[in-house]
């Protein structure tokens, strides 16, 4: 296997992967959310990147700030790394296939994912930091 326990990754304090619904609350205007992640490498899965640019009510402005936002984070390809443990992460905890191609993206780079949702802390992998609006 090509990834690390939980207990063997190393929490690195700049970088971080975040969710979907990290991004839009931090859209939404989530003061709390934007400092928490203030100095820290913000990464994103292109899953990430797919579900914000394809919202079907996005508006010309917004969609400008997403972009802005987009530029200023690292976007997280796909690699044999990731479907590898994609796969497993599939099939082992029965997430959709978008969280699980999160999940795998987080658990490959070795970096916490911040989400709003609890689901992801059933990944025994996974470096998982809940948040609550």
């Amino acid at each position: 296997m090509l990834w690390r326990s939980r207990d063997e990754c190393v929490m690195n304090g700049t970088k971080i992967l975040i969710d979907t619904n990290i991004a839009i609350n931090l859209f939404k205007g989530d003061s709390r959310l934007a400092n928490l992640l203030q100095d820290r490498e913000a990464k994103l899965s292109f899953i990430v990147e797919l579900e914000l640019m394809g919202y079907r009510h996005i508006t010309i402005e917004e969609e400008a700030w997403m972009e802005i936002f987009l530029d200023q984070c690292s976007i997280i390809g796909i690699n044999s790394g990731i479907k590898e443990i994609t796969t497993y992460v599939r099939r082992q905890y029965n997430l959709k296939l978008p969280d699980a191609i999160i999940a795998a993206t987080s658990i490959f780079l070795g970096v916490p994912l911040l989400s709003t949702d609890d689901h992801f802390d059933r990944v025994k992998e996974l470096i998982f930091i809940f948040y609550q609006p």
